[in-house]
């Protein structure tokens, strides 16, 4: 197992743990107070260093899609859902239904559901684009004024226009 280094980024949406190592990104995760703060070894690799930098690019709205390395621990079908979170489009959302569908059986709703929410790379791997069958912000780690924050930037970005939610 590789040795995993952390740093913070103070985003617009709060202060950022970074987790990574030499090669991979794996963790982005939002600290809301100090318990959350790792004191282990902090560092910075080139790979974390360009994480940070592309997402300073992603708010500053220069930055669509994400070229760094991430890895996290999963099951063959966690990584099916990650891997559907990654190819949601910049500035779209799907509903968990639909990415049901897309992982080929719409009975693995809430599996993909619990598997959206066991993420451990925010942004970056897209869960924020989930949204519920009926169009509603449902279930987000990160709390659902991050999700609505994170889309509204997005469609913002995207289309020009001010506000999705």
């Amino acid at each position: 197992m590789d040795h995993i280094y952390y740093t913070y980024y103070q985003s617009p949406v709060g202060l950022l743990k970074i987790g990574g190592t030499d090669n991979y990104i794996a963790e982005i995760s939002f600290i809301d107070n100090q318990e959350q703060v790792t004191h282990g070894e902090p560092g910075i690799s080139e790979v974390m260093h360009q994480c940070t930098e592309e997402l300073i690019e992603f708010f500053n709205g220069k930055r669509r899609e994400f070229d760094i390395p991430v890895h996290q621990e999963g099951t063959v079908f966690q990584q099916k859902v990650w891997g559907e979170l990654v190819n949601i489009p910049f500035g779209k959302t799907i509903s968990y239904l639909d990415m049901a569908k897309q992982l080929g059986d719409p009975k693995v709703i809430r599996a993909a559901a619990s598997t959206n929410g066991k993420n451990k790379i925010a942004i970056i791997v897209p869960c924020h684009r989930v949204i519920g069958s009926d169009k509603t912000l449902i279930g987000y780690g990160g709390g659902l004024w991050r999700k609505k924050w994170l889309l509204q930037h997005e469609f913002r970005i995207k289309h020009g226009v001010q506000t999705l939610f």
